[in-house]
């Protein structure tokens, strides 16, 4: 089986894992030291061999290597002063591998590494990998300097395109896995689906650990466009089904799956694949042969989670360390040498923070000129603006901010269908609330201001909708909120992210007006609904301004993904905002900003 990556560096015995398999094919690797089999047989005959190792794990890094937040150009801080960033991983790792001996230990990801910030999007766009004479990826180089052993994809690594993934696995120096990656045409792996690492514990023959990665389904409907008829993506549950044997029968003695898919979140997809999203409980409650899980994609922080599977009764352990490196989970092992084999005989897992640390000064030096041109680049002034615009309160009201993503996005559809059959036809567009702490400030705009506020790789397409249409994509949206009866006392931490719906998918829509009464249940709060002053008729046709990953179903919202596409485009919608504010000089609040839709109780102004 092609592994279209090249081989991987495998350190020796002495210093980390050993021999490998990767997806079932041998890879070089160190040979331990000869012992005296019948000598050290006889003693394991006499009393069981008693081990431990421990398994490392992050997930969701999304491009952070160092503490610092592009979109601020400051170290990162939040309210609960969190730390982010690979160099403040290096020092836990570090400090593992002093504690356990670093032959007792192994790291893994579980995906999400190459989209995120400005550092990564300047590796792939700006100063591109797949380029001639390629740049070294930041991520790719400091996740080799740590010493990786494995990780698996994650929906976002396909943002910016295949080339782009491949040009990533070929920088690493550890596997890059997917099971459930396959060629389309054939069905076969396009990613290694497993590596399995050998430990050397001591007495008894290596232990060996086998890796199984798995990713997201989902990539085939939000990078539609980049996967479409080149690769397809099955079930996660059904492929560990497939390879957990597979890893048995070449020997492994413990299986640890990487899995891009968290534990029982509900899907962003709907009914539109046959495969769950968040499958990792469902895995290790119905595959046998699973030791422990690093759950990814839903960037929650979870210690431990402990799930019985159904047909062994044997327990699971699942853990998920919080996004952006902030923290690092750590899986313990304690295993068994008798009659000839590796025995599992308790696992359980914990997260370490990475704010107790300081940064790896190694890391941090690594990438330190990749740094410095970043934040050259993020500096540059783009424009300037008439009035501070803040995004703080847009979960709750339309404020001028979020109608600044309307407007770009509704001028760029515009003038693209200006010479076509739909020019006639208005436009409206849908934008969410992307990042809490976007801000443009008056006076001088840089880019970073403006990537800070469309934080997303989406790009841009138009689709026609009709206005009962529109309606119902409204009502969807507006499950965001809370019901509150008149007179009820409003919490703002509990008005909105209504059946775990996060921020990015509450849409408004520039260019109709509308209150969302949430005295009404979900379904029927979207009242007034209004274009040029009119009802809208439900039968009236309209273009709507959509990002691709709305228009391809994630979100599952109604309507659009099968909507009639008029236009696309390749570009980010970020850029088409930078680009929009430079040929303007100006942003000007006051010729687009305006309140066209609010939370109403029973007709009564909520603000």
């Amino acid at each position: 089986m092609p592994l279209n990556r090249r081989d991987f560096v495998t350190r020796s015995a002495a210093t980390a894992a050993g021999a490998a398999l990767v997806g079932g094919v041998p890879v070089a690797a160190a040979t331990p030291a000869a012992a005296s089999e019948t000598s050290e047989a006889a003693d394991l005959k006499r009393s069981p061999v008693k081990e431990s190792f421990t398994v490392m794990g992050t997930s969701d890094m999304h491009g952070r290597v160092l503490n610092w937040d592009y979109f601020t150009d400051a170290e990162y801080d939040d309210a609960a002063h969190n730390d982010v960033g690979l160099a403040k991983i290096s020092t836990l790792v570090r400090k593992i591998r002093e504690q356990k001996g670093h032959h007792r230990t192994l790291l893994i990801d579980a995906g999400d590494i190459i989209q995120g910030t400005q550092l990564s999007y300047y590796y792939a766009r700006v100063e591109p990998i797949t380029g001639k004479n390629p740049p070294k990826h930041p991520m790719a180089e400091a996740m080799n300097a740590i010493g990786y052993d494995a990780a698996a994809l994650g929906n976002h690594e396909f943002n910016y395109g295949i080339p782009t993934v491949r040009a990533f696995e070929e920088q690493l120096e550890f596997p890059l896995l997917g099971a459930n990656a396959l060629h389309a045409k054939n069905e076969k792996p396009a990613f290694p689906p497993y590596v399995i690492r050998e430990l050397y514990l001591g007495r008894g023959r290596p232990l060996k650990v086998g890796i199984l990665g798995l990713t997201n389904p989902g990539i085939a409907i939000w990078d539609k466009a980049n996967v479409s008829g080149q690769m397809v993506f099955p079930g996660i549950v059904e492929m560990a089904k497939k390879y957990v044997p597979r890893m048995k029968a070449a020997g492994a003695d413990v299986v640890v799956v990487a899995a891009h898919s968290g534990i029982d979140e509900p899907t962003t997809y709907g009914d539109q694949l046959p495969w769950p999203e968040d499958a990792s409980g469902e895995m290790a409650e119905t595959v046998p042969g699973i030791d422990a899980v690093l759950v990814g994609h839903t960037h929650k922080e979870v210690a431990q989670r402990l799930i019985v599977n159904k047909k062994t009764g044997k327990t699971v352990v699942l853990s998920e360390p919080l996004c952006w490196a902030q923290r690092l989970s750590c899986f313990d092992f304690e295993v068994e040498f008798s009659n000839g084999q590796w025995h599992v005989t308790s696992v359980s897992s914990r997260v370490l923070n990475s704010n107790t640390v300081p940064e790896d000064p190694k890391i941090v030096k690594l990438i330190n000129t990749q740094h410095k041109k970043v934040v050259a680049y993020v500096n540059q002034t783009i424009g300037t603006c008439k009035t501070d615009l803040s995004i703080a309160e847009a979960r709750f009201k339309d404020v001028p901010i979020i109608d600044l993503i309307g407007r770009v996005q509704a001028d760029t559809v515009k003038a693209a269908l200006a010479k076509t059959s739909y020019a006639a036809l208005p436009v409206l567009a849908q934008a969410a609330p992307f990042n809490r702490t976007a801000h443009i400030p008056a006076g001088t705009v840089k880019l970073r201001d403006a990537a800070g506020l469309y934080i997303y790789e989406n790009t841009l397409e138009a689709r026609i909708l009709t206005g009962a249409q529109i309606k119902d994509y409204l009502e969807f949206s507006a499950r965001y909120f809370a019901q509150l009866a008149p007179g009820d006392p409003v919490n703002l931490d509990t008005l909105t992210n209504q059946q775990n719906t996060p921020d990015y998918n509450y849409d408004s829509v520039y260019g109709v007006s509308y209150d969302i009464d949430i005295s009404k249940p979900v379904g029927s709060r979207i009242v007034n609904l209004s274009y040029g002053g009119k009802p809208v008729d439900p039968a009236a046709q309209f273009v709507l301004a959509v990002n691709n990953y709305r228009a391809n179903g994630g979100g599952n919202f109604p309507h659009v993904a099968a909507a009639k596409q008029v236009w696309t485009s390749s570009d980010e919608i970020r850029n088409t905002m930078i680009s929009w504010v430079k040929a303007k000089g100006v942003i000007d609040p006051a010729e687009f900003a305006a309140v066209d839709w609010r939370l109403v109780r029973a007709g009564v102004p909520l603000f």
